[in-house]
């Protein structure tokens, strides 16, 4: 069965997560390594970045479970939502970056974990950020029936639904797979999604369901702001509260577009490649860069900062960190008299 090329390939993740540049043929890899220098630099800014984010999503997570207000309330339940998928994405991607430098190939069963834990949580940022854009929608247009639409059991239902959504095309891959090339889960491969899972009718199947769910999410965001945008112009006094869901909303809008750069990454990273071949590691990284560390830090800016009720008490967090890092304890000194 032939193997699709860089080009058609539906996973960014092995393009992007790659050490090498590469050329997938029928069953092959052409490599050509990164130098000792770029490797440790490229890794090392790398955990930097995870790091720093790190610190910041487990300090939100941290401020949402210590105060009852938050997850008491079906905006915040999103967010901290959004931002655990964030930090499980961000871990992964960073990990496999790391480890793709120590191991060449690896066994096709753990390949497969990683892949389709990698592919629910890339397609899940933009279903989170749908239901967030709604649930703003009914807070501005439909105040009055705020409380009864928008209750923790119906959140917690629609974040069960995002996860069946978006586990059910890697599951499917791997149901067909299964079927048709079983062989595959007994090698060590390059951790590649089109090494892994070789099917077209993969690639066409997934190519539509992309299709299909990013339109629905960037149309619920159109809808949701213009909304917005006709009840801020008829508000005669110009709610404030109005105003940040609409920005809010448009924020999201950018996330959505930062998002989708991951379906289509494959391809224009392919024509890059082709047109400037030496410089292959160098665009990968800066693809990677763009595409899984830059979008993580628009959550904590969307509401860790721009939300006043959560900035208030993450930074009461923050700073009472702060003051235990440098508190001195004192001790009694035993004097003989």
């Amino acid at each position: 069965m032939s193997v699709m090329n860089n080009s058609t390939s539906y996973s960014p993740l092995g393009l992007l997560l790659s050490n090498t540049s590469s050329t997938l043929t029928e069953g092959a890899v052409a490599v050509s390594k990164d130098s000792f220098s770029n490797a440790l630099t490229k890794n090392i800014m790398a955990m930097l970045v995870w790091l720093a984010l790190s610190v910041i999503n487990s300090s939100m997570v941290h401020t949402f479970l210590r105060h009852s207000l938050f997850y008491e309330n079906p905006r915040y339940i999103m967010f901290i939502s959004m931002v655990i998928n964030d930090a499980l994405q961000l871990t992964l991607v960073t990990a496999l970056y790391v480890v793709s430098y120590i191991f060449r190939r690896i066994h096709a069963s753990v390949c497969c974990f990683l892949i389709m834990t990698a592919v629910l949580t890339t397609r899940s940022t933009p279903l989170i950020l749908a239901g967030m854009a709604v649930e703003r929608y009914i807070s501005i247009c439909y105040p009055l029936h705020y409380s009864q639409m928008c209750t923790i059991p119906r959140t917690l239902l629609l974040i069960c639904v995002i996860l069946i959504l978006t586990a059910t095309p890697p599951v499917t891959d791997l149901l067909i797979t299964t079927v048709k090339d079983p062989s595959v889960f007994h090698t060590t491969i390059f951790c590649d999604h089109s090494l892994l899972f070789r099917d077209r009718s993969i690639y066409y199947k997934n190519c539509v369901f992309d299709g299909t769910y990013l339109s629905f999410v960037a149309l619920t965001l159109l809808y949701t702001y213009c909304k917005i945008m006709v009840t801020a112009q008829a508000a005669s006094t110009g709610l404030a509260s109005v105003k940040r869901a609409r920005n809010t909303v448009l924020l999201h809008g950018v996330q959505l577009l930062l998002c989708m750069l991951a379906f289509v990454v494959p391809s224009l990273q392919a024509a890059l490649i082709s047109l400037f071949p030496r410089l292959s590691l160098e665009i990968r990284y800066i693809f990677f860069l763009l595409v899984y560390i830059i979008p993580r830090f628009l959550s904590p800016v969307i509401y860790g900062f721009r939300d006043e009720l959560f900035r208030k008490y993450w930074t009461r967090y923050l700073a009472c960190r702060g003051h235990s890092i440098i508190r001195v304890r004192p001790f009694l000194l035993k004097v003989n008299l």
